[in-house]
C-alpha cells in the first residue's frame, strides 16, 4: 500500500510491548516484504545454548505479518503459519525475512526465511514459515 513505510512499520512495531521486550525492530518494508531483526541475547536463549524456538516463532510470525501488511494494509492479523526449524539459531543477530507469495483483496500468503548471522556476519538459514495473513476490514 502506497501510504505505508518504513517508518510506519517501525511505529507499528514500537507499539508492540512483546516486541519492545524482545528489542526486535523492523529494518526493511515495502514492496511485499519485511525484514525483522533482534540481537540473540543470553536470555533469549535455550538450555542447550541456542536461540529458543518460541523467538524464532514471534520472529517469523510477525515478519509474516508485516510482509502480509504491505500488500493488505496496516490492519491485518496472522491467520496462522506453520514453522519449521532445521537447524539450532546460534549466532549474534537473529533475522526474519519475510515476503508476499500471493495477496488477493482481503488475504496474503507469505514466506519467511530466518537466519542467524555470527560475528563474522556469516548467516545460517535456521528456520522457515508460511502463513496466512487477513485484512481486518
Amino acid at each position: 500500500m502506497a501510504d505505508l513505510s518504513l517508518e510506519m512499520a517501525r511505529k507499528l512495531l514500537a507499539a508492540q510491548p512483546f516486541s519492545v521486550l524482545l528489542g526486535a525492530r523492523v529494518t526493511a518494508f515495502g514492496d511485499g516484504g519485511a525484514t525483522l531483526e533482534l540481537d540473540v541475547r543470553e536470555e533469549l536463549r535455550q538450555q542447550n545454548g541456542f536461540l529458543h524456538g518460541g523467538v524464532l516463532s514471534y520472529a517469523a510470525d510477525n515478519a509474516l505479518t508485516f510482509a502480509g501488511g504491505s500488500a493488505l494494509g496496516p490492519e491485518v492479523l496472522t491467520g496462522g503459519f506453520t514453522i519449521s526449524y532445521l537447524r539450532p539459531g546460534k549466532g549474534q543477530l537473529l533475522r526474519a525475512v519475510a515476503k508476499v507469495a500471493y495477496a488477493g483483496s482481503r488475504q496474503a500468503t507469505c514466506t519467511c526465511e530466518l537466519t542467524t548471522l555470527d560475528e563474522a556476519g556469516d548467516s545460517t538459514l535456521c528456520a522457515i514459515a508460511q502463513g496466512t495473513i487477513i485484512a481486518r476490514r
